[in-house]
């Protein structure tokens, strides 16, 4: 059969999370349901990144295999059969041995927080109504480029090999009335950005110094992050593969 990744992205306010659940409404759930409904037969879809329940995606992959002609023509009547909060953005054949899960390289996410009252970005970004000092914020996210262990921002008894984490870019910006903490890495651990965020916030209030998120880091204990940053404000921005995957899911 033919393998094939699904790209979707997603507004996940209303949703339980990305993967499926029983008695709850997730974005596989919804996803499979469409297919079911287009295709006349179930299609058992396998997750790239599992966000949290009202974590956002502008762009996140299923895989599946099927041997059903003009697959990737179906996208227009599989947008009319989801809900308005769940975009499908293409499907693409892919070798047999990709993995929308296993066979990424990288992922990037962002965060928003903003300060003054905007009803526009209620639900997408966090009201957070005090000054922060982004300068303190990015000397501590400078902390966290590299490789480390990330336990200290890790929720406790997720099912992974290893806490460790490379880091390749983690930086505040500015973005018109919000700021945004933009983060690419090889791997995250499940509530890593939240604990980050809410972390670095408090060295944006001054509760906290650059020096003592080194320790936290260093400490591997997740009762010294601050774990508090909403889902909300969370986007999974990209999933990155390799080269030859990477081809085709642009072309």
């Amino acid at each position: 059969m033919q393998n094939y990744f699904l790209r979707v992205r997603y507004n996940g306010r209303q949703y339980a999370g990305f993967q499926i659940q029983e008695n709850a409404i997730t974005i596989q759930g919804e996803v499979e349901k469409a297919l079911l409904v287009y295709f006349r037969q179930s299609i058992q879809l396998t997750g790239s990144s599992r966000t949290d329940a009202g974590v956002h995606a502008r762009c996140n992959y299923f895989h599946f295999q099927s041997d059903l002609p003009q697959v990737e023509a179906g996208v227009y009547n599989l947008n009319a059969i989801l809900p308005s909060s769940i975009s499908i953005e293409g499907i693409f054949k892919v070798p047999s041995d990709a993995h929308s899960r296993f066979s990424a390289v990288a992922r990037c996410y962002s965060y928003h927080v903003y300060s003054r009252k905007n009803p526009f970005l209620e639900g997408i970004s966090w009201h957070y109504p005090y000054p922060l000092d982004i300068n303190a914020m990015n000397q501590a996210a400078s902390l966290f480029k590299g490789t480390h262990d990330f336990t200290s921002f890790s929720k406790k008894h997720t099912q992974v090999f290893t806490n460790d984490c490379s880091i390749t870019d983690a930086d505040w910006i500015v973005e018109g009335e919000e700021l945004v903490f933009r983060v690419k890495g090889n791997r995250f651990l499940r509530g890593m950005v939240r604990a980050l965020v809410g972390t670095m916030v408090k060295v944006g209030r001054g509760k906290l110094s650059v020096q003592e998120v080194k320790e936290i880091l260093q400490a591997k204990d997740n009762t010294l992050a601050d774990f508090s940053a909403p889902a909300h404000g969370l986007f999974l921005e990209e999933v990155f593969f390799p080269a030859d995957v990477e081809s085709l899911l642009r072309s």
